[in-house]
């Protein structure tokens, strides 16, 4: 079972989000709460699978959410939810830790395997919005220094870090570079140690930053 918390100011919002989650035999909602300070407090409570967090709340954002809730070290897998294309939250969302960024009219089929997909630790950046993700963020202020790495990528981890870029998981990366899941698996694991960081997004992000992709 999936614990669900939804987090959004807008109360029709997350009734009629929690009704069609209820439909699901895999999927349960928690909790709901109708600010960023509340969900604070009942993440850290209750340690939910998946947090569905409305991007535009009152009194403390989506981001501030996340930015708060990772210097925490309590940050569950969470996908940004807005009522309309937002890149700058898509950007921000992304460096501050978000799985995925999903707009609120989405049908239930796509939302249950979003929340699927980033409880199985997978990311929603797909490919269709890499060549924006990259635009957006040459444009925001640099996050790391970018300094040479003392155990530098191989070519081989390079192409895989881009297919990270991409939005691919795993097993659609071994499917892409004809080798097996588990050896994706490593290599992931490599990358993330050399260059850090602590999961996919950032990793992303620091060979962005260093140039590497």
């Amino acid at each position: 079972m999936i614990r669900v918390i939804l987090v959004d100011d807008q109360n029709l919002i997350r009734t009629g989000i929690a009704g069609l989650l209820a439909m699901l035999p895999d999927i349960l909602v928690v909790a709901e709460a109708a600010n960023g300070e509340t969900a604070i407090e009942l993440i850290e409570q209750l340690q939910p699978d998946v947090v569905l967090l409305d991007v535009r709340m009152p009194k403390m954002s989506g981001i501030e959410v996340l930015q708060e809730l990772n210097a925490r070290q309590h940050l569950p897998a969470t996908i940004l939810l807005t009522t309309f294309d937002d890149d700058e939250a898509l950007f921000h969302g992304m460096r501050a830790g978000a799985k995925g960024f999903l707009l609120k009219d989405i049908c239930l089929e796509r939302l249950s395997a979003a929340i699927r997909s980033v409880a199985r630790g997978e990311s929603l950046f797909r490919p269709a919005i890499t060549e924006r993700v990259l635009h957006g963020l040459q444009e925001l202020a640099p996050a790391y220094v970018a300094e040479q790495l003392h155990d530098p990528l191989t070519q081989r981890e390079i192409e895989i870090l881009a297919l990270m870029a991409g939005g691919f998981n795993n097993r659609e990366i071994a499917d892409a570079q004809g080798t097996s899941e588990g050896t994706v698996k490593n290599q992931v694991s490599s990358i993330l140690s050399k260059l850090a960081v602590r999961d996919r997004v950032r990793a992303v992000l620091r060979g962005l930053q260093l140039g590497i992709i």
